[in-house]
C-alpha cells in the first residue's frame, strides 16, 4: 500500500508517494497539460501512477488562505479532487498546503537550482511536502494511540 499526494496547479499537477511503510514522501513527477480545464490526460495519468504504485489514498493539497478561508484555488483543488475520487473509486482527501509551493522553491535555490530547471521540480517537490506532512501528522496520530 502506498499512498498520493498531489500539488494541483492551473497546468500542471505534481506527484509524489508514499513508501510502503507510509513513513516517507518522494517526488516522482509533474503532469503537465495545455489548458486549466484539460484534464483527461491528466486523470489517466494519475491512474496509472495508482495503480503502478499501488496507491490507496489521494492527498490533494488545499491551497487556503493564509487566514484559513478557502480562496479560489482551493475551490478548484476541491472540485478536481472531487472529480478524481469518481473517476478512480478510492479515497481522495484534501490536506491544508498554505507554504508548500514556498518551501519547495527555498529547498531549491538552497541546492543551487534556478530558473527553468526550478520550474521541472516544485511542482514534484511541493506534492512530496504535502504528502509528507500528511504522513506526519497521522504516523503521531497513530503512536499516541497505542
Amino acid at each position: 500500500m502506498s499512498i498520493m499526494g498531489l500539488d494541483f496547479g492551473e497546468s500542471t499537477v505534481g506527484v509524489a508517494i508514499s513508501d510502503s511503510m507510509l513513513i516517507t514522501a518522494q517526488p516522482v513527477e509533474t503532469i503537465t497539460r495545455k489548458g486549466e480545464n484539460k484534464l483527461r490526460r491528466t486523470y489517466a495519468r494519475i491512474r496509472e501512477l495508482v495503480e503502478e504504485y499501488e496507491v490507496e489514498l489521494i492527498v490533494v493539497g488545499d491551497p487556503k488562505n493564509m487566514n484559513g478561508s478557502e480562496s479560489e484555488r482551493s475551490e478548484k483543488s476541491e472540485e478536481f479532487a472531487e472529480e478524481l475520487e469518481k473517476k478512480l473509486e478510492i479515497p481522495v482527501k484534501l490536506w491544508d498546503e498554505r507554504l508548500t509551493t514556498k518551501a519547495a522553491e527555498k529547498v531549491l535555490k538552497a541546492a543551487g537550482i534556478k530558473g527553468a530547471n526550478k520550474k521541472k521540480y516544485v511542482d514534484k517537490l511541493a506534492a512530496s511536502l504535502i504528502l509528507q506532512g500528511y504522513l506526519e501528522y497521522y504516523g503521531q496520530r497513530e503512536n499516541n494511540t497505542q
